[in-house]
């Protein structure tokens, strides 16, 4: 057992590498494009520089879009590193390393040439973006996969991603509260509140800093656990996302649900910045509303759950969506109001970590939708698709940024006293119009076409369950040589009482469709691992586990009757899918009143599946503890 203080030190770790990690994306993806269209070029610069900001927004929108072709392989290439220090860690801190100094060239003019010589700066620019967001991606990637690594206990993994998304929140609101007093601080010229280049390269200095400083404590204060579970992996391909997204058409909706989604709230999110700039005339205020957003997005994190709970992940969606809305319309009419401007806000942040559960969450079991479907787990290629999206939505927001900030005329030079009649109309129609536009059909699409809910999700779980022997049996790769007829002891996997199969009240197990096996009317809320094996499947919620033994044989133990759709609450696992375990091993542990009060039987079926031939049971009925011999069987010959 590892002790309290080491976990305590990784937990803090990751987190501290997520709020890191979060404010470097905030500062990329909210606050670059402000400093490229309102303080890269002077206002002396006129036409040349509107020309100049318009080739640099296109190209950082090119390159995004590029740049999502080559993430399946900067996911391969990780996959396939193996260091003394990992697989995740080196790509990491050397990504922190080298997208924390390119960044920080970026927010300068370097030199001068912005403006001495304009294609020389537009080569170099390209060349230094494109390294930043590549390396950028490797430790994007490299950091949010690596939870797995950390532990193989899922409450500790889950415990792992909280203290994450904690830190993320913090991170990138945090970028918010400290942009505009860091800019003035640093700056040699207010210039109405905005700043100068000095300032902005101070910024992002800091933010730079912070990013690399994270990204070596992840490396020092966190440790991957080396296992042959981690190897062999398959290698992703952008041919196979491709495969994935067009073949599962719930993915397929869903991606094009989130994408319209993404892109209209980060083209709000980016322009908020402005709309305190140009509109208020005090950008400095904008700390009022990151301070808030940072307070507000901890409760909205933690506040999923029961909402989730009591009205559907769907409605959740619905409701947010509402809210949203509701936000947009305040915003559009707040004027000068700071106060309807930072409730508008507020209302507008609220619903956004929801929503973005609601999808993970909905993508997630779009994994067993496409096992079901098609035969086939593809658990890494469909996990990979949400940050391709928000990526996407980032290059979509940077390109409709930069042309909004040079047809409102929000660029070098300008104050709230100058921005003109025609600046307002345009701004807000790219602020609110657009974005509520791509928000609503997306919403649209979600309401016809995504219909994986956790009902639907449960029942496919269900499906799985029954067809697990015949569907994922058939690649049993057995673990040592042993004779095909060898006999196997079986010991009782958990205490309780023993009573026939054919007495429980699920007709699959009664009647023998998933085996032969026996039940137990359970004493305890601890699975065992009755024999030495491997862990061949394992179901999200939780309530059963696949495992075969040496010599081939498969069995299932299902902890109660109807318990798919309690959807995990009460359930721990303590393994993974092709875990070696040994005869004794804790597998589950269920809480029986949780059970009892969802109004399921707790009744622990044990079946074996395919090649159990000879099976006799060593007791049939009376009680029996976990650990006692509880049959033999042998596979078939």
């Amino acid at each position: 057992m590892e002790r309290k203080g080491q976990v305590l030190t990784s937990r803090l770790s990751y987190a501290f590498g997520a709020f890191g990690h979060d404010m470097f994306y905030a500062t990329l993806s909210t606050y670059f494009i402000m400093f490229v269209t309102a303080h890269l070029f002077d206002k002396s610069s006129g036409a040349n520089g509107a020309k100049m900001i318009g080739y640099i927004t296109l190209i950082i929108m090119i390159l995004r879009f590029v740049e999502l072709a080559i993430d399946p392989f900067i996911g391969n290439t990780i996959d396939n590193t193996s260091t003394r220090w990992g697989n995740f860690k080196p790509w990491i801190v050397g990504g922190g390393l080298v997208s924390a100094v390119t960044i920080a060239i970026l927010f300068t003019d370097m030199g001068g040439l912005n403006t001495s010589n304009p294609m020389l700066y537009l080569i170099i620019f390209t060349v230094l973006y494109i390294t930043m967001d590549i390396f950028y991606s490797f430790k994007d990637v490299g950091f949010w996969s690596m939870i797995p690594a950390i532990s193989f206990d899922s409450r500790e993994r889950e415990k792992t991603a909280t203290y994450a998304r904690v830190g993320s929140n913090i991170g990138s609101n945090i970028v918010g509260i400290m942009v505009m007093p860091i800019v003035l601080m640093f700056s040699q010229v207010s210039n109405h509140g905005q700043g100068d280049n000095r300032g902005w390269f101070a910024f992002a200095l800091v933010v730079a800093t912070v990013s690399f400083v994270s990204a070596v404590i992840v490396g020092l204060g966190t440790k991957e656990k080396h296992s042959e579970l981690r190897k062999n992996k398959e290698k992703t391909t952008f041919r196979g996302v491709l495969k994935v997204l067009t073949r599962n058409d719930q993915l397929m909706w869903l991606s094009l649900t989130y994408a319209l989604y993404t892109s209209g709230i980060q083209i709000t999110n980016a322009l908020e910045l402005y709309y305190f700039t140009y509109i208020l005339g005090d950008a400095s205020q904008f700390s009022i509303l990151a301070s808030i957003n940072a307070i507000i997005g901890i409760f909205a994190v933690l506040a999923f759950p029961p909402m989730a709970q009591k009205f559907s992940r769907r409605n959740v969606f619905f409701i947010s969506i509402g809210v949203m809305v509701i936000a947009l319309a305040i915003f559009l009419f707040a004027g000068n109001s700071l106060t309807l401007v930072l409730i508008a806000a507020v209302l507008f942040y609220i619903p956004q970590p929801l929503i973005f559960l609601v999808v993970l969450m909905i993508i997630t079991d779009s994994v067993e939708y496409g096992q079901l479907k098609f035969g086939h787990r593809d658990e890494s290629l469909t996990l990979s698709v949400r940050p391709l999206l928000d990526k996407m939505g980032g290059a979509i927001s940077n390109g409709v940024v930069g042309l909004t900030a040079v047809w409102a005329g929000m660029t070098a030079g300008a104050s709230a006293s100058t921005i003109t009649t025609h600046g307002h109309t345009v701004f807000k129609l790219m602020m609110f119009g657009v974005p509520l536009a791509l928000v609503l059909l997306g919403t649209l699409i979600f309401f016809k076409k995504v219909t994986l809910d956790e009902k639907e999700h449960a029942r496919i779980v269900e499906e799985l369950e029954k067809t697990w022997g015949k569907t994922l049996g058939e690649d049993v790769d057995f673990i040592s040589a042993t004779d095909g007829t060898a006999e196997l002891a079986y010991d009782a996997p958990i205490d309780g009482e023993l009573v026939p199969l054919t007495s429980v009240s699920d007709e699959n197990f009664a009647s023998g469709k998933m085996g032969q096996g026996i039940a137990i009317k359970p004493s305890d809320g601890r699975i065992y691992a009755p024999f030495d094996g491997v862990v061949k499947v394992t179901f999200p919620t939780r309530h059963a586990i696949g495992l075969v033994a040496d010599n081939g044989v498969a069995t299932l133990i299902h902890i109660g009757i109807g318990t798919v759709n309690m959807r995990g609450t009460g359930f721990v696992s303590y393994v993974d899918k092709n875990q070696r375990v040994k005869k004794g091993d804790l597998l589950i542990e269920f809480w029986r009143p949780a059970i009892i009060k969802a109004g399921y039987d707790d009744t622990v079926m044990v079946v074996m599946t395919e090649h159990a031939k000879n099976l006799t049971l060593t007791h049939e009925t009376g009680l029996i503890a976990h650990g006692e011999q509880l049959l033999t069987v042998s596979n078939e010959s």
